[in-house]
């Protein structure tokens, strides 16, 4: 029996070898089967059919016909066009200008020195947009130039374009688009120098002074390490930015205390009075104006060269109180009436030069001296925020600046600390609704301009 066993096991044995040397491919596919898929606990068998290698080859050759391609030949293939987009500067000519907008045309640089518009509009002015459109061989096939006027809703545009060897202009008007831009940054030195590393216009930092003025003395109070974000509005024409517009919300972290503003225009207005600025203003998000009964500087955002202390007087050599602030600007800057009142007096005074004295209610009158220029006369009605006159050196001045003086029922105040004092209006019972949807639209805001201070991360 156990013989008859052993010569079965042989049997099966040389069947066995003789199957795997046959079939040696099929083995190797099983038991790489089984390695990958072992460790998921599933995988395939293959299949023990006829072997792929042992079955007959035939090698079979047919004709094909190729599909019918279009003739490229007549395909008319449209001209290239180069578009650049620069800005004018002051010393730009009509050659320096097109060479920096790539275009090397003769005939466009005469046309631009020629014609009445574009020498006008376009040279020996700053700041303006012009893009340009040129052929593949750097000739002009059209040039456009936009500002912006001093309307809300609205720019101009000088069009240039070619009509075979001639050229021709025209003056068009078109709507503006009204965009918002988020940005944010970290005092280190100074609230322009924030602004100027984070990409923010120079009109944009003079709104935020103006807006927290009232809380925060810019000009004394900032600290390393103070932040700010900020919502303004942008005005395009053509998708290009013109200038920047009003500041929409705005947060200003001063000394570990936090302060928020928002403009807010009551919709019980008419459209024209809004865009006007006239019924509109800033408020902090819980309904608080902004708008104080007098401005802080009668100077958009001006240095204190003198503060409201005792010093020593530059001209008469001696220790002197200074009764009123003095405010460093270069000659010709605008001066403001810092409150609504009538002017007293507007001319020269020994001292102070041309000058101008101006009465509020309340029995308060300020005082605005050194000027080159009087704007205003005696008995003028003047509004806060009117320019009055511009800063000069004239007087007891040693050079230009505007000194200002706050003095109720005669005795000088200290202007920063008047005007902090002064009161403020709430938003009104019957708009505080419409004011709510647009304080929870500005908060959400806020937060997302604060993610753009990258000097913070």
């Amino acid at each position: 029996m156990i013989k008859q066993f052993i010569a079965n096991g042989q049997v099966f044995s040389n069947a066995a070898t003789h199957w795997l040397t046959q079939h040696h491919k099929r083995v190797t596919a099983v038991v790489a089967a089984l390695l990958l898929g072992g460790g998921g606990g599933a995988f395939a068998v293959a299949s023990l059919g006829p072997d792929a290698a042992d079955i007959a080859v035939r090698e079979v050759l047919e004709m094909v016909q190729p599909l019918s391609l279009p003739d490229y030949s007549q395909v008319t293939v449209a001209p290239y066009v180069l578009y650049r987009t620069d800005t004018t500067r002051t010393s730009d000519t009509a050659d320096t200008l097109l060479k920096r907008l790539g275009v090397d045309d003769a005939d466009a640089a005469t046309f631009l020195r020629t014609d009445a518009d574009a020498r006008q509009i376009l040279l020996a002015r700053s700041g303006r947009q012009v893009t340009a459109e040129a052929t593949a061989d750097q000739r002009l096939s059209k040039l456009t130039v936009r500002w912006s006027t001093d309307s809300e809703v609205q720019f101009q545009r000088l069009v240039i374009e070619r009509n075979g060897n001639d050229f021709a202009s025209q003056i068009e008007t078109a709507a503006l688009r009204t965009n918002s831009q988020l940005a944010s940054g970290t005092i280190r030195s100074s609230l322009f120098a924030a602004t100027e590393e984070a990409k923010i216009p120079d009109a944009v930092a003079v709104q935020l002074a103006e807006i927290f003025s009232g809380d925060i003395d810019f000009r004394r109070a900032l600290r390393k390490g103070d932040r700010f974000s900020v919502v303004y509005e942008t005005l395009e024409g053509d998708g290009e930015p013109l200038r920047t517009g009003r500041v929409l919300s705005a947060e200003f972290v001063n000394a570990g205390k936090t302060f928020q503003a928002m403009w807010f225009a009551d919709p019980a207005t008419n459209q024209q009075a809004v865009q006007a600025n006239s019924k509109g203003g800033y408020y902090t998000l819980d309904g608080k104006s902004l708008r104080r009964t007098f401005l802080s500087s009668p100077v958009a955002f001006s240095r204190v060269s003198s503060g409201f202390a005792m010093r020593f007087h530059p001209v008469l050599k001696q220790m002197r109180a200074h009764k009123g602030t003095d405010f460093a600007a270069t000659t010709g800057t605008p001066a403001r009436t810092v409150g609504d009142g009538v002017v007293t007096f507007s001319g020269v005074q020994k001292g102070y030069g041309k000058v101008v004295f101006v009465k509020h209610r309340g029995n308060t009158e300020t005082v605005y001296a050194h000027l080159s220029k009087l704007m205003v006369r005696r008995g003028d009605n003047v509004s806060q925020g009117q320019t009055i006159g511009l800063v000069g050196s004239t007087g007891w001045a040693t050079g230009p600046h505007l000194h200002f003086e706050v003095r109720a029922n005669g005795v000088q105040k200290d202007p920063m600390k008047f005007a902090q004092q002064s009161e403020t209006i709430p938003v009104a019972a019957s708009a505080k609704p419409a004011f709510e949807r647009v304080a929870q639209q500005a908060k959400i805001a806020l937060v997302a301009a604060s993610l753009q201070d990258s000097s913070a991360q």
